[in-house]
């Protein structure tokens, strides 16, 4: 893997549903940045379904260079997934709303997921971001396989967890989490730097039909997809939340803090997830480490909703008019 450090390089590890697909949108749409790849999970879809779309929706957006790898399908070695009933209700059966298009003609990459993201967190170091917006469990099993790349790592941004707002789980758990809360204590445990992009910022940041029309009115297919795909989630939300008045912009967010920290303000403190009990998958800070001067983990607890809005349509807009 050559090494170019003229921009950032960026990891999105996606279970691509709706919001991950604007993710991936925003990060191409964004000029300071270079995709280098795309690793796979299960959440809002299955693996496989998360990788045809990731590959493509790639290619729709006039990107068939970004690479997709196959990350690990489950949390556990003998445990399976099934996507449950509201993932699907929100994102659709096949995760982008119910809207058709083409499969690509490539195929995932052969290597594992796991074994790129050691690969390039080696090439590139401190000029890689890793922005997961699924369960942490390639993250984790890739830090498990190689615990020296949580120094060598410029960051990790993700998306999920809730610190001071309730879960969309139960009262105390965010969906990503929830799928692996293991992988995700190990996350924080690990002395890697996150950026936890949770629901205390992402219900704050609201899309509506009057943005999706302004794709709509472009004309082009990637502009129909993505105002007919977003409309599909804001019907959801409609059911799920209609006291928002529009649908959250989870993963997008995420993606956008890894190009511009500043777009949020954030609390430093050590986090933990709980993983027995009652309140297991709850994302709170870890009293063992309350006082140690080393914080590896700022929470996300204030957004800079005007401007994030701004930088999404513009950038997301320009993406889907150029590609066709």
């Amino acid at each position: 893997m050559a090494k170019d450090v003229d921009m950032k390089k960026l990891i999105l590890d996606l279970d691509t549903g709706v919001d991950d697909a604007l993710a991936i949108s925003y990060v191409l749409g964004s000029p300071e940045i270079e995709l280098i790849g795309i690793t796979g999970t299960y959440g809002n879809v299955l693996l496989d379904q998360g990788v045809r779309n990731s590959l493509a929706i790639t290619d729709l957006l006039g990107h068939p260079e970004i690479k997709v790898y196959k990350g690990l399908p489950h949390a556990g070695a003998t445990d399976s997934f099934t996507v449950g009933k509201a993932s699907a209700f929100i994102h659709g059966n096949n995760g982008i709303g119910e809207v058709d298009i083409p499969d690509s003609k490539r195929e995932p990459e052969s290597e594992p997921a796991v074994d790129f993201i050691i690969d390039a967190a080696n090439t590139y170091g401190k000029d890689l971001i890793y922005v997961p917006t699924g369960p942490m469990t390639n993250i984790a099993a890739a830090l498990r396989k190689a615990p020296e790349i949580a120094n060598q790592l410029g960051g990790i941004v993700f998306m999920g967890g809730a610190l001071t707002v309730q879960g969309n789980v139960n009262a105390w758990t965010e969906a990503n989490i929830s799928q692996d809360p293991e992988a995700a204590d190990y996350l924080f445990r690990s002395g890697a730097s996150t950026t936890m992009i949770g629901l205390d910022v992402t219900l704050q940041t609201l899309l509506t039909y009057e943005e999706t029309q302004r794709w709509r009115d472009l004309g082009t297919a990637a502009g129909t997809f993505l105002a007919d795909m977003t409309d599909y989630y804001i019907k959801a939300y409609e059911t799920t939340a209609p006291h928002l008045g529009g649908c959250g912009l989870h993963d997008p967010l995420a993606a956008a803090v890894a190009v511009d920290p500043t777009l949020v303000t954030t609390l430093p403190i050590n986090m933990q997830v709980d993983v027995e009990g009652p309140t297991r998958g709850r994302t709170i800070g870890d009293n063992e480490r309350l006082n140690d001067p080393v914080k590896t983990t700022k929470v996300a607890v204030g957004v800079d909703v005007k401007r994030f809005l701004n930088e999404f349509m513009t950038r997301i807009t320009a993406l889907a008019q150029a590609a066709n």
